[in-house]
């Protein structure tokens, strides 16, 4: 189950958090997104230590802790997509297909004229479609 997801902007400041647990949590996963930034930062300035090529927008599996996964997508324009699930099986394939959808949510919210570049996503439209696309995480839909 999906947990938490993140928008990071390029200067690691948050454009978009939603936690999809009790609130009491929120403080935790808010703890683990902001660490999770370091890890990133790490693999992109030292490509040959840690798997993925440089070309490659799926960072995966940044790190586990003990109840959670930590994943990890950079775009282009090194805005950092985070997940966060509580599952400890998950496959690949659904979580590039996970972050393959909110790339394509989070473009359609800042290719909004009146969203202004840099600032947080407050878009009720990406924030149902982010709802939607988290409920259907693991069921095989493109």
């Amino acid at each position: 189950m999906i947990v938490c997801v993140a928008v990071v902007g390029h200067q690691n400041n948050p454009l978009y958090i939603q936690s999809f647990t009790e609130a009491d949590d929120a403080l935790k996963l808010h703890h683990i997104v902001h660490c999770s930034l370091d890890v990133i930062d790490e693999r992109v300035n030292n490509p040959r230590k840690s798997g993925p090529m440089l070309n490659e927008t799926f960072l995966g599996l940044l790190y586990p802790t003990e109840n959670y996964k930590v994943y990890g997508y950079l775009t282009n324009t090194k805005v950092k997509f985070i997940l966060v699930t509580t599952d400890l099986d998950v496959r690949d394939a659904d979580v590039r297909n996970f972050f393959r959808r909110f790339h394509a949510a989070y473009v359609d919210a800042v290719s909004n004229p009146f969203h202004v570049p840099g600032k947080k996503i407050t878009s009720r439209t990406f924030a149902e479609r982010v709802s939607n696309i988290v409920k259907s995480f693991g069921f095989s839909s493109g």
